[in-house]
């Protein structure tokens, strides 16, 4: 199963996504807003992406992909999806830098989005953001996500600590961004 939109396609992660991802990962910029975990090698991530658990209704994983190169530039992700509450997480990031300011990942949320709400029947998908990334605050405010909430100096990033925004948008609010 694919989401096709105009500019990129979302599929299911694949094995070999793993050495993109790697680069990624071990890129500064790439990872500069993005939670820290510990050293990974290669072989390490190429096992956890061939471990990985069919995409549920808990977590659905993508490979953002463009639709004219056919690259893989970014991951989505629907996560802790709750069918009582009818809320889910979501996750973002694009490690290719040439792919970023291009659109690419406002469409890709735009039809994860889409997809959860309609397939998934989510009620309303939530998310953080540190403050200082202007560029995501901006592509989130743009799918229709609001400010909920902020988290006092929770992220540390080069010995100084920034605010978190929590993000939300319900099912209704989307269908009118």
């Amino acid at each position: 199963m694919a989401l096709t939109g105009e500019l990129v396609r979302l599929r299911p992660i694949e094995p070999e996504d793993a050495d993109p991802m790697w680069r990624w990962h071990n890129d500064p910029d790439a990872m500069r807003w993005m939670t820290e975990g510990y050293p990974e090698s290669l072989a390490q991530l190429r096992k956890r992406l061939a471990d990985f658990p069919p995409n549920s209704y808990s977590r659905v994983r993508f490979a953002v992909e463009t639709l004219d190169e056919g690259r893989f530039v970014g991951v989505v992700v629907l996560r802790d999806a709750e069918p009582e509450s009818g809320r889910a997480e979501v996750d973002i990031y694009f490690g290719d830098a040439d792919a970023r300011g291009k659109g690419y990942g406002t469409e890709a949320l735009r039809l994860l989005c889409r997809w959860g709400f309609h397939n998934m029947r989510l009620h309303a998908i939530q998310l953080y953001v540190v403050v200082d990334n202007v560029a995501a605050v901006r592509v989130y405010e743009k799918v229709g996500f609001i400010v909920e909430g902020r988290l006092r100096e929770v992220f540390r990033r080069d010995g100084q600590l920034h605010d978190m925004l929590l993000m939300s948008v319900l099912a209704r609010e989307f269908e009118q961004a």
